[in-house]
């Protein structure tokens, strides 16, 4: 594992116990393990064994969970220690059945303890280790959905124990003790070097980046990128870099990581839903926060019509479904932020779930300047961020664990009131071609604040303030082409467009009308489509 310095290092011994001796604060008292559960756990290392893939797949994402409900659903699963006897002691299957064991806890008990966080770490320590250590590719074949939420929950559970060693309120001297002492495990330098590291061994970028030119990944691979485990493992964690710069609020880095992803085409990296869904969530956030609305509001609208077009495939009870579903309803709020900072037109599918969830309501709120409407929001949809000052244990009693996210949402709000002014002019612009300043600086006057003792020279200068507010805020970096999202050119996204001659703005409309032709013709071909399927039906 990493030490605190970047460098690899395969002795942790230094962070705290060793795996074996972790694993007795796990130690769960079974009397007998149930046959259902035996026999599975044999059979699941035999297949693991084997590289029986599809086998494996099957257990994984649909014995082991089924298992889970009906045995599992308020406590552990039995402990490494217990099943050991059961599989021979092997070390590479107890390894993988720790990191499914761990995760249970995360999801279904009334959270970890401090010993259960701390296994957890130890246990990925083991697995990073045994897949990055040796000189060779390791001989081992995991399902990819397997491998995305590795990467997944090992970013979570660095999240989560950020959070709860933030906040010192609840707990006792002896605990703040033990987590000063143990102050390397889940320490972030290590969660990304083990990360960069496995994008390096993988030369994932190397590889995406002759994918994207069309020429064959294997040419730049080396011996470790061949591999699927590592390809995959490799790409996942480009994923969790990602994730983890955004709870972090380092956007720019963010979107950097993703370098020759190409976040707008169907891949071959691109199959498991649940990654494909993180990164546009991930991605259109650190968009929206960066100020470019255009972007943003493409990537939330390619994604949420892949959902609509695939919801099936997550009404099943998963905790990844159930992420996937949440972070659904996270990117329609960004969405209509976005559309009520930077109007546009949108997928009519969308405008219509848009209508079907009352969004209407709260955009429209926020388009009346209703701050409160927007910090909400920002709120439920935002990750949960991270700070990563040490809490004052002396001042137990502060939220340090809200401390990064009232930062981020200050952020943001910052920008709102900014904009605050803008949906108003907007719409009186609407209504007209030209239109004098002080015509325009009475009718603002009116709406905002009715007052006889204003002066109008003033409410002039202030209008001009506003009105060159609008013409910057509508001017956002769009990305055209290019491996990197950070690429773009400056374009003006209003749907009307303006000047000041003098005293007068002449105004322009700027509106692409919409094509109906297009429209009705594609949805005439879909029931002729439909119509030839239905007279194929034979009763």
């Amino acid at each position: 594992m990493y030490d605190e310095y970047g460098e690899y290092d395969n002795n942790y011994d230094d962070y705290g116990p060793s795996d074996a001796h972790a694993e007795q604060y796990d130690r769960v008292s079974y009397r007998q393990v149930p046959d259902v559960v035996a026999n599975l756990l044999t059979y699941f290392r035999n297949c693991i064994n084997a590289g029986m893939i599809f086998e494996i797949q099957n257990i994984y994402e649909n014995t082991f969970p089924a298992i889970s409900e009906q045995l599992f659903e308020k406590k552990s699963w039995p402990d490494a220690a217990t099943i050991a006897p059961l599989v021979d002691n092997d070390a590479v299957f107890l390894t993988l059945y720790k990191e499914l064991y761990y995760r249970h806890i995360y999801a279904r008990l009334q959270g970890p303890t401090l010993e259960q966080r701390f296994g957890s770490f130890y246990n990925y320590c083991d697995l990073f280790n045994y897949i990055l250590d040796p000189d060779q590719p390791v001989q081992l074949e995991l399902p990819d959905q397997w491998l995305w939420e590795l990467i997944d929950e090992f970013v979570y559970q660095f999240q989560s124990f950020a959070q709860y060693k933030a906040n010192l309120s609840n707990k006792t001297p002896e605990e703040i003790e033990n987590l000063h002492a143990h102050n390397k495990i889940w320490n972030v330098l290590c969660v990304l070097n083990v990360l960069h590291y496995l994008v390096d061994k993988s030369k994932i970028k190397s590889q995406l980046e002759v994918y994207a030119s069309g020429g064959d990944p294997d040419s730049v691979a080396g011996v470790f990128g061949r591999h699927s485990l590592y390809k995959m493992l490799g790409y996942f964690s480009l994923v969790g870099l990602l994730r983890l710069h955004s709870l972090l609020g380092d956007y720019y880095q963010a979107i950097k990581v993703l370098e020759n992803v190409e976040l707008y085409k169907k891949s071959a990296y691109s199959h498991v839903p649940g990654c494909q869904i993180s990164t546009a969530y991930y991605v259109g956030f650190a968009y929206m926060m960066m100020r470019r609305y255009a972007d943003a509001i493409r990537t939330f609208s390619g994604i949420l019509l892949y959902i609509q077009r695939t919801k099936q495939l997550f009404a099943s009870r998963s905790y990844q479904n159930d992420q996937i579903n949440k972070q659904t309803e996270q990117m329609y709020h960004l969405l209509a932020i976005c559309l009520v900072l930077h109007p546009q037109c949108i997928d009519e599918g969308l405008q219509q779930a848009l209508r079907e969830k009352n969004y209407h309501e709260k955009m429209y709120k926020m388009q009346y300047g209703d701050l409160t409407e927007f910090e909400s929001c920002f709120l439920f949809a935002c990750p949960k961020f991270l700070s990563l000052t040490p809490p004052n244990p002396e001042k137990p009693n502060d939220d340090y664990v809200r401390e990064a996210i009232k930062h981020q949402t200050q952020v943001f709000m910052d920008e709102v009131i900014q904009q605050k002014m803008l949906p108003t002019i907007r719409s009186y612009l609407k209504l007209y071609t030209t239109l004098p300043l002080s015509k325009l600086a009475t009718f603002m006057c009116s709406n905002s604040r009715p007052d006889e003792n204003w002066d109008i020279d003033k409410e002039v200068s202030a209008l001009t303030i506003h009105l060159l507010c609008f013409k910057h805020k509508m001017k956002n970096i769009v990305w055209t082409k290019g491996p990197s999202g950070l690429d773009g050119k400056f374009q003006s996204g209003s749907e009307l467009d303006f000047y000041i001659d003098h005293d007068m703005i002449h105004i322009a409309d700027t509106k692409v009308a919409h094509r109906y032709g297009d429209f009705f013709i594609r949805k005439i071909l879909k029931f002729e489509e439909l119509n030839r399927k239905l007279h194929h039906i034979k009763i």
